[in-house]
């Protein structure tokens, strides 16, 4: 997507200046090699106007809101210049200058991509229905009272009860829960929530602006608005910096009286090794970042990265696959697995729902060929049943296939089952021929990837979910948490992740709509980019996209080093414009030589923070 308008404006308006003052240094170079010195300065002193108007801009909003940078020495080295009769000087420091801002503005707009998707998925119309006639209206004419028709696949609008005999709903993006879930006649459905299964009506019990769905919104909108904006690591140093700029110049003028020198301290006291080096040494480590899987957003959060000590993540979808996979299938004599698995597959080839596509998926992972069914009906939330072969095959509850199956329940298949677990029972020819167990399976580099976090310096692991408190410990303990919570609303992840803030920065993993308000809240919020949810993509800072954790912590390190080559480039950088500050106050360096050796300087601290592409 393009660039809001006022960055466009910004990057447009650091690319004019920087042609601007290229142009009057090579302008001017050419009248002063012809010998018209006079028309030479006036070109030189032209081509630094607009960059120092700039400049004085930039100063004055900067001041207003309370902050001070070191575009103030910028500012006094080009004013002095045009003053004392430098005005090659000056041109050359406002080439810089330009240069650096032109940089800024694309380490900026190269990672910060607009992302509309959270608002995206809210829907825009429901079916109502009018007597006994459907209508399509906006959801802003829904009241509560209203009766709807939701659709398979549709997203909720608004909260309701459910009107229907049975609702099966994908709660995923609202809990984390990967596995639908069935909301009798009666039970309040959620906003957000999608429907999984058969066509059911929803009576409206508030207007979507009051939705759950609508809340969570406004939680993402709340805890980014109250996220401090980052500030440029290069004004950290400002004041200290910009204070001894101003005394060394101050004590040369007391000691020679000489304005040149005074103004060659001032160039040479440009902070492009700040204004500069930083943003490209974190464009290189999040450019080394993308080429891993991880997008990340701009440097501020890259900077951040690296001085996250406690991590918090979600479980559904982030520390699980999110998706139900079949862990274990139990049958009755005369029935192998292949038979259970195949008839089920077959028959559910004729049903949308989403174990139904689990299942097809693991016949097609072994290798089965699957039948045709026919003859097929479906009860919604409650189990199918048609024709296989020539075989009668029931799909369902423990209940529904032993209704159809001489009322002989599987019980004896249940036991030792993980209540976490959901089971699936399949009956052929009037006889329970075995059941499938199905789960959200831990990721197999999870517990390596928290590892490597130990490693590289997290302090604290915690794991907020969604999910029930049971079974958010059950997967938490052996992967060595040091804290597990469970039962957790959107607002109460939200709340975690400050608690955890005020014992330093704090980053926060997860991939489903429950998720985004905590993203958002957290110094750094990473999203599972590759199936996790567009609206958490969009609150968090940073993207994983591949399904996995292991390149967050290559990402991590790679932040790290990022960090600490753009502090190398600055002490050295600083360091050598001091020593350059002392010959000039010695008056061995005139300011035109003293902002070409500053151009060196750049130049180093440049190829320096280029490392961090390694």
């Amino acid at each position: 997507m393009p660039l809001p308008t006022g960055e466009l404006l910004r990057v447009h308006q650091s690319r004019i200046l920087i042609g601007f003052a290229a142009t009057g240094l090579a302008v001017g170079g050419v009248l002063s090699w012809s010998g018209h010195l006079a028309e030479a300065s006036w070109v030189w002193s032209i081509a630094t106007a607009p960059v120092l108007l700039g400049l004085f801009v930039q100063i004055v909003v900067s001041l207003r809101k309370g902050d001070i940078g070191l575009d103030i020495v910028a500012a006094l080295s080009m004013s002095a210049a045009l003053a004392f009769g430098e005005p090659l000087a000056a041109n050359v420091v406002a080439m810089m200058y330009a240069g650096g801002q032109l940089l800024e503005d694309f380490a900026q707009g190269r990672a910060k991509k607009e992302m509309t998707a959270l608002m995206g998925r809210v829907a825009q119309t429901a079916m109502r229905f009018d007597g006994d006639v459907l209508q399509q209206v906006p959801i802003a004419d829904i009241k509560p009272g209203d009766r709807l028709l939701i659709r398979q696949g549709d997203v909720l609008p608004v909260d309701g009860r459910v009107a229907s005999p049975v609702a099966v709903l994908d709660l995923s993006a609202l809990t984390g829960e990967a596995l639908p879930q069935n909301i009798l006649k009666g039970c309040e459905a959620l906003s957000g929530s999608a429907s999984a299964g058969a066509a059911f009506e929803l009576v409206a019990s508030r207007p979507a602006s009051e939705s759950t769905y609508a809340g969570i919104v406004r939680l993402v909108e709340a805890a980014q608005s109250s996220k401090a904006p980052m500030v440029r690591m290069a004004d950290r140093y400002a004041i200290a910096f910009l204070a001894l700029t101003v005394t060394i110049a101050v004590i040369t003028w007391f000691l020679t009286q000489d304005t040149i020198r005074v103004l060659s301290v001032l160039v040479v006291a440009t902070p492009c090794p700040l204004i500069l080096a930083v943003p490209v040494a974190l464009i290189s480590g999040m450019s080394r970042t993308a080429r891993m899987g991880v997008l990340v957003k701009g440097g501020g959060v890259l900077e951040t990265m690296s001085r996250v000590r406690t991590v918090i993540l979600d479980k559904t979808g982030t520390l699980t696959h999110g998706q139900a996979a079949i862990t274990e299938i139990r049958t009755r004599e005369g029935f192998s697995e292949t038979d259970v698995l195949k008839a089920a597959a077959s028959l559910d080839q004729a049903s949308g729902h989403v174990v139904a596509s689990a299942l097809i998926k693991a016949a097609q992972a072994r290798g089965l060929v699957l039948s045709t069914p026919a003859e097929v009906i479906e009860t919604p939330g409650t189990g199918i049943k048609g024709s296989v072969n020539g075989q009668l095959v029931v799909v369902g509850g423990n209940s529904f296939v032993a209704g159809e199956s001489g009322n002989v329940r599987a019980d004896d298949l249940l036991k030792d089952i993980d209540p976490a677990a959901m089971t699936v029972a399949v009956g052929i020819d009037g006889k329970v021929a075995g059941i499938i167990v199905l789960q959200d399976q831990v990721r197999t580099d999870a517990k390596a990837a928290l590892d490597d976090l130990r490693q590289a310096g997290i302090k604290r692991l915690v794991l907020a979910s969604g999910d029930r408190s049971d079974i958010a410990v059950k997967v938490g303990g052996p992967l060595g948490f040091d804290l597990v919570l469970g039962d957790l609303t959107p607002d109460a992840k939200v709340a975690c992740v400050r608690r955890e803030i005020a014992n330093g920065p704090v980053m926060m993993v997860g991939d489903g709509v429950n998720d985004a308000p905590a993203l958002a809240a957290a110094d750094v919020g990473v999203a599972m980019g590759a199936h996790g949810t567009a609206s958490s993509s969009e609150a968090a800072g940073v993207v994983l996209l591949v399904d996995e954790l292991a390149p967050l912590v290559k990402a991590m390190a790679v932040a790290r080093r990022s960090r600490t080559i753009a502090l190398q480039s600055v002490v050295v950088g600083l360091g050598l414009s001091l020593c350059a500050m002392g010959f000039a106050s010695f008056g061995y360096l005139p300011p035109v030589q003293g902002a070409l050796i500053q151009e060196v300087i750049d130049v180093a601290v440049i190829l320096n923070a280029l490392r961090a592409l390694q």
